[in-house]
């Protein structure tokens, strides 16, 4: 057998310290043969490559334990199970099974739910577009409405006309937690009064009654003390909302944002470093509440976490199918699976293993994806050995937004399967052919051959 002839190249040594912001290259000598004790070798024989794989253990384990750690600080806690974060049908029963509630933000989640068989008492609708349609079916299913904008309000009115009936509502809130990027696209702003304006508006026409507040503050927040501030700001102006109008608040809706252990581009220090415990967060929301609210009213605390309990669960199989230098000299090498199925690659850096041990020096390297576009690159700062073609790398900490962002772009979406509790492997989403993205085009007469 001959070997390909490569010439040598020559890399400038950096010396000097660390560049915190470039994450850092090590040693690469991550394998990872298994997910949740299923081989590699045997998902991949089975299912192909690329492949998502689903832990089930990991799942019910990370609910369980955010859920417990409200659940043993607070009386009254529900979560509600954030849609957008993962809506493959499997990943949301699961969730259902657990109690966790359907949060929803479009028709197309609300469809999804009902579905499921999701109950309307169980479902929350949140975003900032609701169809008069969707508005309609959610009031005649008792679903937890909260409003977005003055439109809405109309909109709820004029239903409420029509049936002849008070409709019970919450509204969205937005408001400074002390953390930037501070979120006000979404709902009624606090501070600037737009908020009470709000409540004034809805008490004058008397066809709605607000019975609870939301408010999501951000994604990713690494602050417990934000939450605090949230909480706060939250009861004090429910109680202002009850002096102004007779109304206490049923349900505080504090929303989601909890971090998972991704790690955002920019970060120098691994998750276990910068991540606070979910403790944390649990002691920071709770304190607040017990803080601030009155003598004997305990409302509903909703949380509506959706990465801290998929993301961990989620792993992605990729395969290596072709090896390059760039002009620079750095090695590159072009995987089955780019940013098409990994979207949130635009904003962290994964934890990323080989499938077996690999000898050999470990040099800067890129992974590209199979786009025919120069923005597919999944790591551009990973350092490993040389990697021969067909060798696998496993992605892990993927299982939020990935399958809700994904792209159906130049490839076919892949396989996702699932690994039970009991070890075996569920296909849960099969992978796509040319019937799925031509189902719904219509091809003219004049134009056939």
């Amino acid at each position: 057998m001959t070997t390909q002839y490569e010439k040598p190249v020559i890399q400038k040594l950096r010396s000097g310290l660390m560049n915190k912001f470039a994450g850092g290259t090590p040693m690469h000598r991550k394998v990872k043969t298994d997910i949740a004790g299923v081989a590699i070798d045997d998902l991949v024989s089975q299912f192909g490559s690329p492949l998502f794989v689903y832990s089930e253990q990991t799942l019910r384990r990370k609910f369980r334990a955010i859920r417990n750690a409200f659940a043993t600080r607070y009386s009254d806690v529900t979560f509600g199970w954030s849609y957008k974060t993962n809506y493959l049908k499997a990943i949301c029963a699961i969730l259902h099974q657990e109690g966790a509630m359907a949060e929803l933000v479009s028709k197309m989640e609300y469809d999804k739910a009902k579905a499921l068989s999701v109950p309307g008492n169980q479902i929350i609708l949140n975003g900032p577009y609701k169809p008069m349609a969707t508005l309609e079916t959610a009031v005649g299913d008792g679903v937890t409405i909260n409003i977005d904008h003055h439109d809405e309000i109309e909109d709820l009115e004029a239903i409420a006309t029509r049936l002849g009936q008070t409709i019970p509502v919450g509204i969205r809130l937005n408001l400074d937690a002390g953390i930037q990027p501070c979120w006000s696209r979404f709902g009624f702003n606090l501070e600037s009064g737009q908020a009470m304006d709000a409540i004034r508006r809805i008490a004058s026409s008397g066809k709605l009654r607000v019975k609870g507040l939301h408010s999501h503050i951000g994604t990713f927040i690494m602050e417990p003390a934000a939450y605090s501030r949230q909480v706060e700001k939250m009861v004090t102006f429910g109680y202002e909302i009850e002096q102004a109008c007779g109304w206490r608040m049923d349900y505080i809706d504090i929303g989601g944002g909890f971090p998972s252990r991704s790690r955002l581009k920019g970060s120098y220090h691994a998750a276990d470093v910068m991540l606070p415990s979910i403790d944390e967060y649990a002691d920071a929301i709770c304190d607040a509440l017990w803080a601030t609210l009155k003598p004997g009213h305990t409302p509903k605390l909703i949380i509506e976490s959706g990465r801290a309990v998929i993301d961990e669960a989620g792993t992605l199989i990729t395969s290596v199918c072709g090896t390059k230098r760039l002009p620079d000299g750095t090695r590159a090498y072009v995987m089955d699976a780019g940013v098409n199925l990994l979207f949130t690659s635009f904003w962290y850096r994964f934890d990323i293993a080989l499938d077996r041990p690999i000898s050999g020096p470990c040099e800067p390297s890129v992974i590209y994806g199979p786009l025919c576009m120069n923005i597919d690159a999944v790591d551009e700062g990973i350092s490993l050995p040389s990697l021969s073609r067909g060798t696998r790398l496993v992605i892990s900490t993927v299982g939020a937004y990935n399958n809700t962002q994904w792209l159906q772009f130049i490839e076919y979406r892949p396989n996702v399967v699932l690994v039970a509790e009991t070890g075996d492997v569920e296909l849960i989403r099969e992978a796509e052919d040319l019937s799925d993205l031509e189902r719904r085009e219509h091809l003219p007469e004049r134009l056939k051959v």
